[in-house]
């Protein structure tokens, strides 16, 4: 229903012609426009990995609850358009869509580093256009899934004026990790004094106060790994919430799920050994955010005692949501119900309005760079697929008509068994059948496996074998049932044109199509 014809890329042109003749470098108007500013203002964003927007986890966070939601504003329904850490990453650095950056998963040959490597992505993202701007640009943290590679752990990729990300063994277990700090090889021990957050508050810290010495703008890109499994806590947060379990909604353990998808109809309701399991991984994922949450008092405090505290947006924010006992899935990401696309996304500073909500308006992680652009004074380069949320978080009103109406959303296959565990929508089914419908996926461009639209009433989305679910939030806000089968088949129709156009959109067209009205 949504096969993709190849598209000739003068973009894969390019990156040829400069493996053939060397030096290549970015073409000017591919670094955005800088605009004349006086006092570019700090820009602190925080991306945390794999934290759920409908579970409420961030009702455990009292220092995001005091400082940001009570002194910001926040985004009722902040989408990501693919589910999935590198992809939806990669969005937030290139404010475009999967289809338009390539990179599909999290595995290489179609996704992670190297396929951002590949396509030239870095070359031409967020910090490269900050660093443009005379911005100090850092990165602290998770960069993308495979990076760096085995043979080059020194790498820092272009726009980076700071680098401290792991380099070898595993972060995500918060202890006994090496860093690449501005690159050096620093091996962090396994002792509790090198959490691995804590660190990484000590060195944003640390950059923060520098930046307001020389007094340059800065753009800090900090990005811990909790609560991404096994979201290991910091001891001295081992004994709080004893007893916290998971809300149980109606989409927990679903009754009937015989209106999903072949994949997920099959699946049994859940055990109680599986609800205690869950209910353990929910605790330890709220455990492991609220060293987070320290991070986030310490930066605000170091902020306000640099006297930078007025001049800085702070955004918080996830790379995906998480679904854990939903629909009878067990725990993970990466399918378009409501859990996995459905992140915070809370920004606070010159001009924004303290204590406020935005309900019914739809925007998502496309817009990210857009904005933090729009904030440094710069126009971001013509391929930028999303809108600045600039003037909507500063309070200006907005013409429904003239926003967005639609938010594309897009699952790619996977390359390995590994990389399809992490997508419950798929595993819980048939690993075997993905496997057979894209043997090894030869073409450049990929087609995805379900790719759907979300708006302020409905969720649609299409199966790569030709299932449709459709759910009317408003009056099935759990998406329980799946009326695609008793829908008029005009709005069947019009949403099944809008998704394919959308999936095919690049930069202006993107605008366009997004801003359809479903009436028309």
């Amino acid at each position: 229903m949504f096969n993709r014809l190849f598209r000739f890329d003068l973009a894969v042109v390019f990156m040829l012609l400069c493996l053939l003749f060397s030096s290549c470098r970015t073409p000017e108007h591919e670094l955005g426009v800088v605009l004349p500013k006086e006092n570019r203002p700090n820009i602190l964003f925080i991306i945390v990995d794999d934290l759920d927007s409908k579970l409420n986890s961030i009702d455990y966070m009292k220092n995001l609850q005091d400082l940001m939601i009570a002194r910001g504003t926040s985004l009722d329904d902040f989408l990501i358009s693919n589910p999935l850490c590198c992809p939806s990453r990669t969005t937030v650095l290139r404010g475009q869509y999967t289809h338009n950056h390539q990179v599909y998963n999290n595995t290489a040959p179609d996704g992670s580093f190297s396929k951002f490597k590949e396509v030239g992505d870095g070359d031409s993202a967020l910090g490269v256009w900050l660093q443009v701007a005379g911005y100090r640009t850092a990165l602290m943290g998770k960069f993308l899934n495979g990076f760096p590679f085995p043979n080059d752990r020194l790498y820092i990729p272009p726009g980076w004026s700071e680098w401290v990300s792991p380099a070898k063994k595993n972060a995500y277990d918060g202890y006994d990790y090496v860093l690449n700090e501005n690159g050096s090889l620093v091996v962090y021990p396994p002792d509790e004094v090198n959490y691995f957050t804590d660190v990484l508050s000590r060195k944003a810290k640390d950059f923060i106060q520098r930046a307001a010495v020389d007094k340059v703008p800065f753009f800090l890109y900090l990005a811990p790994f909790a609560p991404h499994a096994p979201a290991t806590p910091a001891q001295r947060h081992l004994s709080l919430f004893p007893s916290v379990t998971i809300p149980v909604t109606p989409s927990f353990n679903e009754a009937d799920v015989s209106d999903k998808s072949d994949n997920m109809s099959r699946n049994p309701l859940l055990s109680n050994e599986e609800i205690i399991k869950i209910n353990k991984v929910y605790r330890q994922r709220i455990l492991s955010m609220q060293a987070v949450d320290e991070m986030l008092a310490e930066l605000i405090k170091t902020l306000k005692e640099n006297g930078q505290l007025e001049n800085t947006y702070i955004v918080f924010t996830s790379d995906n949501g998480y679904h854990l006992g939903q629909h009878r899935l067990l725990e993970g990401k990466g399918t378009l119900y409501e859990e996995d696309i459905v992140v915070p996304f809370i920004v606070r500073g010159p001009g924004i309005p303290e204590g406020r909500l935005i309900s019914g308006l739809l925007a998502g992680n496309v817009d990210i760079a857009a904005t933090i652009t729009d904030w440094a004074g710069i126009i971001p380069p013509a391929f930028v697929d999303g809108r600045s949320l600039a003037g909507v978080l500063a309070g200006e009103p907005v013409n429904p008509i003239d926003w967005r109406q639609g938010y594309l959303l897009e699952v790619y296959p996977g390359n390995s068994p590994v990389d399809a565990r992490i997508n419950p929508a798929v595993t819980s089914a048939n690993i075997l059948q993905t496997i057979l419908m894209f043997p090894f996926l030869p073409q450049r461009f990929l087609d995805p496996i379900n790719i759907g639209i979300r708006t302020n009433q409905y969720l649609y989305m299409e199966h790569a074998n030709g299932f449709v679910e459709l759910y009317d939030l408003k009056n099935d806000p759990f998406e329980l049932e799946n009326i695609a089968n008793q829908a008029d088949p005009g709005l069947l129709e019009k949403l099944s044109t809008w998704v394919r156009d959308l999936s095919n959109c690049k930069a202006d067209s993107c605008r366009k199509f997004d801003s359809r009205q479903l009436s028309q």
